[in-house]
């Protein structure tokens, strides 16, 4: 099997800042009571005229400078978002034209919050078989365009982001090393939005243009999955808890991270989370997670480092990889 790694990184987060305190003059809640039940203290919110396609260039963009990368030879592009700018065209297409790569493929993936993790799985697929050469792979949303700001059980939760890898052929070693995917379609009426049509699994759904979650329902199907799936990964791999550098789970709720750590006995302070200043960005928080290690001098090559998405469908991904970037030509901008 050819062998691939991740060469560079790049993210982007709009300049808007929803605060607790702003959140608190919208709906009926109090920043203590946010912090207490999710962790999270801000977010980052897209103008009206700014959509997924934006941040997601913003962050091929912030890649191509830090590490001084050209990407007229990228022969696909995957993007992971649950929000396109349109139904179709797709937002890889219109990267491929907004960056003028002459000639790739261009597709988006839909596996919500696990989106990254896919499209990661996809790449590497891709690669090791000897088809393609150089990927790029985004995990961008913005779910702020789809989140109704009236309901204050889901309006605390979500910001928008977008984050990008490029994912290129490695003659010399392989820094994927496991990966374990899964989806229980029996609770995809647990997280949605509806299209053209309005019943899944036998259920009318509420028929709007936001997003609608069962928190609850959720919260009980990762806790109950996520930690064991992590672990069937593990075995598979033949890889140890121990020998996990740092573990980055889909950023959706701190009040979620615990108990996985918890089950899985693996400490918090080698846990990566874009939750306190971005909110869930759905398939934006793990590459957001990632880019704030590097960033903070945490994350560095040869660590290893097991990420896990989850989210709607219901849908997981688990990916375990060895970092091991090229050297960065330019200081990250700040957030």
């Amino acid at each position: 099997m050819i062998g691939a790694k991740i060469s560079a990184i790049g993210t982007y987060v709009p300049e808007k800042r929803l605060t607790n305190s702003d959140l608190e003059q919208m709906v009926e809640t109090n920043s203590e009571w946010i912090i207490q039940r999710t962790g999270i203290h801000e977010r980052r919110i897209t103008r009206a005229d700014e959509f997924t396609s934006d941040i997601c260039v913003s962050a091929i963009k912030d890649l191509m400078h830090r590490y001084n990368k050209k990407i007229e030879d990228v022969d696909m592009i995957i993007v992971a978002t649950s929000t396109p700018d349109f139904p179709f065209p797709s937002v890889a297409s219109i990267i491929q034209e907004r960056l003028s790569i002459p000639q790739t493929g261009a597709m988006d993936l839909s596996a919500a919050c696990a989106g990254f993790v896919y499209a990661l799985h996809t790449a590497h697929s891709y690669i090791a078989s000897g088809l393609h050469k150089k990927v790029i792979v985004v995990g961008a949303d913005t779910l702020s365009k789809i989140t109704d700001y009236t309901d204050r059980n889901t309006c605390v939760l979500f910001g928008d982001g977008a984050g990008a890898v490029l994912v290129e052929r490695d003659e010399q070693a392989n820094s994927f090393e496991g990966f374990q995917l899964g989806s229980d379609g029996s609770g995809a009426q647990h997280v949605y939005r509806t299209g053209l049509s309005k019943r899944v699994n036998d259920i009318e759904l509420v028929d709007t243009k936001f997003l609608v979650q069962n928190g609850r329902e959720v919260f009980r199907w990762v806790v109950r999955n996520v930690p064991e799936n992590i672990e069937k990964l593990l075995k598979k791999t033949e890889i140890t808890l121990e020998q996990i550098d740092w573990f980055i789970p889909h950023s959706a709720n701190l009040r979620l991270i615990e108990p996985i750590c918890d089950k899985l006995h693996y400490p918090m302070d080698k846990t990566l989370y874009s939750l306190v200043n971005f909110g869930n960005t759905s398939a934006a928080t793990i590459p957001l997670s990632l880019d704030i290690g590097i960033r903070d001098g945490k994350v560095k090559n040869g660590d290893r480092v097991l990420m896990y998405g989850f989210g709607s469908g219901l849908v997981h991904a688990g990916q375990i990889l060895k970092i091991d970037l090229d050297e960065e030509v330019h200081v990250p901008h700040p957030f």
